[in-house]
């Protein structure tokens, strides 16, 4: 797995602690380096369309004899897999329903295990060692606090039987603030989510609000790729946030996850926070006052959403979405960020409730905006261009459909690699139109 990394290396990033820079020139789309998963979980909803050792999506896997719960490529994924399912087959067995941790309980639960199977250097740790993750147990709320108490017995609760002397509670303490802090989440082509896992030569790089690589997935494996030109000398930044929202969102959502005040280009200069705020053309147009209650409201509906997606039906979801995006196109633009987010949300809905109209009307409204907010080669951007063009060829829309799978397509090349797996079921898709 050594491709890559020797083009970089670690030191010390003014301002920021450690960090990752470039010592070699790398062009636009090239693989910085490939970082395989020091430890990672398949989310419990994937676990009949993907392999539980290797992440493969197929529709011929079998299942554990055991559990019926874990499915395989074959034997050997089976095999390769068994230290770490064999932590919840039994429990899974034995409890049922009530088997239920959390996916980061989960994913603690495998490094514990890893660490006591291979305590030597993992490949995943060639620059950095996951017992070097910074935990910022100094800068944990109460809030925080109470999550990773709860955490922490769950962890007893789920695994006691299943690992042998648990850590005492400052280790596990610890452990789980450098999770949240430096784990990774998985995701398909659509950005659906896949999994969780810990890269630790990927989470030594710094993060940037204008990147200048982009981290994708094969399998269990990380991929960093260029997104535009690096210089020998030059920091390698990955983006730790979505990059969809204005300057203030940004720095007060990289302050409350990742503990650090952001000073990149993008918040200095906060280039795109007037076309991410555009309020419509009125002829009186809304004074500050009028623009600040909107995004304090518009903030309060978000944050309403995503609880309500717990418990509500698709049905009221739509209609906080329909309420919400009347209310703020009262002031804000289509092609305001609140707006979008909300759109983001309804054609989520659409496609969960198979209302593939609406899911696209919604769809062709996102898709030019999030162009001009997004990085150059961002998968936001490709992942909607994949969705559209999925509908529109489901609703027999042929030449658009084509259309928007080859714009997917030119930001998947670059992003995902040209011999990626999803590069090449996206041209399929093309090819079997024609």
């Amino acid at each position: 797995m050594n491709e890559g990394i020797e083009g970089t290396e670690r030191f010390l990033s003014p301002g920021s602690g450690r960090g990752l820079q470039a010592v070699r020139h790398f062009s636009a789309g090239e693989l910085v380096f490939a970082c395989p998963a020091y430890s990672y979980v398949l989310t419990v909803n994937e676990r009949e369309a993907h392999c539980e050792n290797c992440f493969s999506r197929r529709e011929d896997l079998f299942k554990c004899g055991k559990c019926k719960q874990a499915h395989y490529c074959n034997v050997e994924c089976q095999r390769s897999d068994w230290t770490m399912h064999k932590l919840e087959c039994v429990a899974m067995c034995a409890d049922g329903e009530n088997w239920c941790p959390s996916e980061t309980v989960r994913l603690v639960a495998r490094i514990i295990l890893k660490q006591r199977v291979t305590p030597e250097r993992d490949p995943s740790e060639r620059l950095l060692l996951l017992s070097e993750f910074e935990a910022h147990l100094d800068k944990m709320d109460s809030e925080k606090d109470e999550m990773n108490h709860a955490d922490i017995a769950a962890l007893h609760h789920f695994y006691s039987k299943h690992i042998s002397d648990i850590p005492g509670d400052q280790a596990l303490t610890e452990l789980f603030a450098q999770v949240n802090c430096n784990g990774f989440t998985i995701e398909d082509e659509e950005l659906s989510h896949l999994g969780s896992a810990v890269f630790p030569d990927v989470a030594l790089m710094n993060h940037s609000c204008s990147p200048n690589v982009i981290v994708t997935y094969k399998g269990t494996v990380a991929e960093v790729r260029a997104i535009r030109e690096i210089d020998p000398g030059d920091e390698v930044f990955n983006s730790y946030i979505d990059l969809l929202y204005p300057t203030e969102d940004r720095k007060e959502r990289l302050l409350d996850s990742y503990f650090f005040s952001c000073q990149c280009t993008e918040c200095t200069s906060k280039s795109k926070d007037k076309a991410k705020m555009e309020t419509r053309k009125l002829s009186s147009p809304p004074g500050p006052e009028k623009i600040k209650a909107m995004v304090h409201y518009a903030k309060i509906v978000i944050e309403e959403f995503r609880r309500a997606k717990h418990y509500k039906t698709p049905s009221e979801l739509l209609e906080i979405c329909e309420l919400s995006l009347e209310k703020m196109g009262a002031i804000f633009a289509d092609t305001n960020v609140y707006m979008l987010h909300m759109m983001y949300q309804a054609m989520g809905v659409c496609l969960y409730m198979q209302d593939w109209d609406g899911a696209l009307r919604y769809g062709e409204k996102i898709v030019q905006p999030y162009s001009v907010h997004y990085p150059a080669y961002s998968l936001n951007v490709a992942s909607m261009y994949l969705k559209l063009g999925r509908l529109y060829l489901g609703l027999e829309k042929k030449k658009q459909g084509i259309r928007a799978l080859k714009r997917a397509v030119a930001i998947m090349e670059m992003a995902h690699g040209k011999d990626h797996n999803y590069v090449a079921e996206v041209k399929r898709e093309i090819e079997e139109q024609k």
